[in-house]
């Protein structure tokens, strides 16, 4: 792979950080459920800062490695369909959604990680998949916390 194949790849990772702010906030708009909106406008505003920090560490090498390795991975995103965005969803809907494109992101940055020509590279996608990892993991936590009460 060349370096305009992995500056390709940024760029395309950008546009999928792009995309995701996008989507949050069009749903943001749409949903009735006061906490919801603020769920999706939280989200946006986090997929803003991936955009950010992807464009940065494009071109800043000391970046790369910023994100600590997850340690537990409960999977739940993995178990679970991502529902239909609707104007009445509830708050463990909002998260489930948020955590399978968590996941769909982590995957994505995977697979690029796989397909780097270099350490840095690697390291770089790496670090991404972890920084989704993470949010993923923080976000199962809240659909547990919320979708599963009982369980406390």
């Amino acid at each position: 792979m060349t370096a305009t194949d992995i500056r390709f790849l940024f760029d395309f990772a950008i546009q999928q950080e792009i995309d995701a702010y996008n989507f949050y906030k069009a749903a943001a708009e749409k949903v009735t459920n006061a906490g919801v909106r603020q769920i999706f406008e939280e989200l946006a505003s986090e997929e803003e800062g991936h955009k950010s920090l992807l464009e940065h560490i494009r071109i800043d090498e000391t970046l790369v490695g910023k994100f600590n390795e997850l340690k537990v991975d409960y999977m739940i995103a993995e178990a679970n369909e991502m529902p239909a965005l609707t104007l009445d969803l509830k708050p463990a809907e909002a998260i489930a959604i948020a955590m399978k494109r968590e996941q769909l992101a982590a995957e994505l940055y995977r697979t690029m990680a796989l397909s780097a020509v270099n350490d840095r590279e690697r390291l770089s996608f790496e670090s991404l998949e972890n920084m989704e990892m993470n949010h993923k993991h923080r976000l199962e936590n809240a659909y547990v916390d919320i979708g599963y009460p009982e369980v406390f």
